[in-house]
């Protein structure tokens, strides 16, 4: 046995593990404008939403809204509450992916329990007026919750501006590490556990911390409170000069799907008449692109796309490209020259 005097120093104090945990949850509050003790950490952003979804109904009946874009793990969840005696009506969206307020206002009703709008889309970066839905959820007596995966790190905003009752936030979005996500609770919201244990997390979300992923987390979210200006600033300064320079080599072939002044700025969603968006990016593997969602099964239909009324066509033409902080003009400019002679070279009539 060492003794106490040939014993190694140790590196770490009992505390720290606790201390880091502390940290990021402080680090996540700052990025959306809360407070620590409203920040559950999670295993994920679809594992946020379903917390956020079963907690609010559990054990309860009523009705509960969401919206046709929606991320598979808001839609698959609200579908699921209907075995369990909950209505669920999925709006529709208009031609941009935007959710009409006239349409939800329609929609709620007396027993409208909850309302889950994602703050911006997964495929076209399309962003939801979040404020005047979720200020129409509240005049009706329910809670709104928005899936702001794509949005937090990307744009400025702050959970109260905003006026949500709760916010998934996934951490890869952002630059943290993958497989760790948290679920914002405003004060006095009530939800049940999804996942019951050692009561970990305010008793929200057992189970043992995945300290270092936190940690993660917290550092990407610090990092981002600090550079959000000027990586906003970047990312659509980058995302145009793709769009301009595709439009330049392909002219009206190229078609903007999703909103175009309200979007994210790191995505780009079009289709290129003509050409069938997945055989167009398998003749270039130098590009990192996709036809759709990367939470999506790959397949060339996009539910997306599909809900948005575009025709068949276009959607089977759809690709989604994103520039990230690292992305440098040389970069879009090899990439527009990719897909400019990738799609004359591949081009043929789509019916």
């Amino acid at each position: 046995m060492t003794s106490s005097a040939t014993r190694p120093a140790a590196t770490t104090t009992a505390t720290q593990p606790r201390q880091a945990v502390a940290t990021a949850r402080a680090q996540v509050a700052d990025l959306l404008g809360a407070r620590p003790e409203q920040i559950v950490f999670t295993g994920c952003g679809s594992e946020a939403n379903t917390q956020a979804i079963c907690g609010v109904t559990a054990g309860r009946t009523g009705h509960v809204i969401t919206q046709a874009t929606e991320h598979p793990a808001v839609l698959q969840t609200c579908r699921a509450l209907t075995a369990h005696g909950i209505r669920v009506t999925v709006l529709p969206v208009d031609e941009h992916g935007l959710v009409r307020p006239t349409d939800l206002a329609g929609a709620l009703t007396d027993d409208t329990v909850l309302v889950s709008v994602m703050y911006a889309n997964n495929e076209t970066g399309t962003i939801q007026p979040i404020a005047e839905l979720a200020a129409l959820t509240h005049d009706a007596g329910a809670l709104f919750h928005t899936d702001a995966a794509q949005t937090t790190g990307k744009l400025p905003y702050s959970v109260d501006d905003i006026g949500v009752d709760l916010l998934t936030v996934a951490g890869h979005k952002f630059g943290g590490p993958k497989g760790v996500g948290a679920l914002y609770l405003r004060e006095g919201v009530t939800v049940q556990p999804v996942i019951r244990g050692g009561g970990q997390e305010h008793g929200l979300r057992s189970g043992t911390e995945n300290v270092a992923a936190i940690a993660g987390v917290g550092a990407a979210a610090e990092h981002a409170s600090t550079t959000l200006a000027a990586s906003h600033a970047h990312l659509t300064a980058m995302r145009d000069l793709l769009h301009r320079l595709l439009v330049e080599a392909l002219g009206q072939r190229v078609l903007l799907n999703g909103h175009p002044q309200r979007r994210l700025p790191n995505t780009l969603n079009i289709s290129i008449t003509a050409t069938i968006g997945a055989q167009l990016l398998a003749t270039i593997p130098q590009i990192a692109a996709s036809t759709g969602s990367a939470c999506h099964d790959g397949s060339v239909s996009s539910p997306v796309l599909t809900a948005m009324g575009l025709d068949p066509a276009r959607v089977a033409a759809a690709i989604r490209l994103s520039v990230g902080l690292t992305t440098t003009e040389a970069d879009i400019q090899y990439a527009a020259d990719l897909l400019a002679t990738a799609a004359g070279a591949v081009s043929s009539p789509v019916s």
